[in-house]
């Protein structure tokens, strides 16, 4: 259908549904800008009467929001850079060593991608016990370094890959690390790029986990942040610009991440697009 429009029309096509992805978004700040009964009135309005900018330092400062995304960013971040170096290794040996049960591991790890997380959280919990790492960052952060998704994501990446290059690195005597990190991973790095994104605004965004492992205020993530200014704060249907204006600028770093990562995952997209011509 899309391909018997003009490029206007398509261009055109394209543009409503960006805004209606937007307008969630645009919903949210606007309300921020709100009084409650601007918010609660019908007809609804696209934008208030008279702007409150007041509401967003309001907000910031009925509750630390600081902590609670600088604690979301670190262990996001950490996650994230330990899951680059365990699912690039593993999706290595996976696909360009040879090894005896080489397909049993790939069975397991297909049948790990299936088992819902939510079938691992009391055994993981007992361990964290053992290791005395609840209510640590240690806990919140080992507990996710490693991801079946991430292996599965590269592994199917560098199975895209010819193995002449790792043959010619062999010959050329480069170590198998030396290999993965200057000629595989350079070559793929789109496929790291949308994984990395994934798992930053998974874990970023990550509450029932966090929550289960730690009772330390001082710990809490963006999400039980958001949900103890809800609620514990007083906010509960007393403030609604406000809890608008916290949950606006605490997407504010995913919203970052995204444009950063937009470029890499855009030429993700066109090389799978003209590796499937080829």
């Amino acid at each position: 259908m899309l391909s018997r429009l003009g490029g206007p029309a398509r261009h055109a096509f394209f543009a409503i549904l960006a805004l209606l992805m937007a307008f969630p978004f645009y919903w949210m700040v606007t309300s921020a800008l709100k009084t409650n009964d601007e918010i609660w009135a019908s007809p609804p309005t696209l934008w208030p009467a008279a702007p409150l900018w007041g509401n967003f330092a309001a907000a910031w400062n009925e509750a630390p929001f600081a902590r609670y995304m600088g604690n979301s960013i670190l262990v996001a971040g950490s996650i994230v850079i330990l899951q680059i170096f365990n699912s690039g290794m593993m999706a290595y040996a996976l696909t360009h060593m040879k090894f005896r049960l080489k397909g049993v591991f790939s069975g397991v790890i297909l049948f790990g991608y299936m088992v819902p997380a939510t079938a691992v959280y009391l055994p993981s919990y007992l361990v964290l016990s053992e290791l005395n790492l609840l209510n640590t960052y240690g806990g919140l952060i080992l507990s996710n370094c490693v991801s079946v998704f991430a292996i599965f994501l590269i592994r199917q990446a560098f199975l895209q890959v010819s193995h002449e290059l790792v043959e010619a690195g062999e010959v050329d005597g480069a170590s198998h690390m030396r290999i993965l990190w200057t000629v595989l991973v350079p070559v793929t790095r789109s496929s790291f790029a949308v994984m990395a994104l994934i798992t930053f605004i998974d874990h970023y965004n990550n509450y029932f986990w966090p929550m289960l492992i730690t009772k330390d205020p001082a710990l809490q993530l963006v999400s039980a942040g958001l949900r103890s200014f809800f609620v514990e704060g007083g906010a509960y249907g007393l403030k609604w610009p406000l809890i608008m204006a916290a949950s606006a600028f605490t997407i504010a770093p995913l919203l970052l991440v995204f444009v950063l990562a937009q470029k890499t995952i855009m030429q993700s997209v066109n090389m799978t697009a003209g590796s499937s011509k080829g």
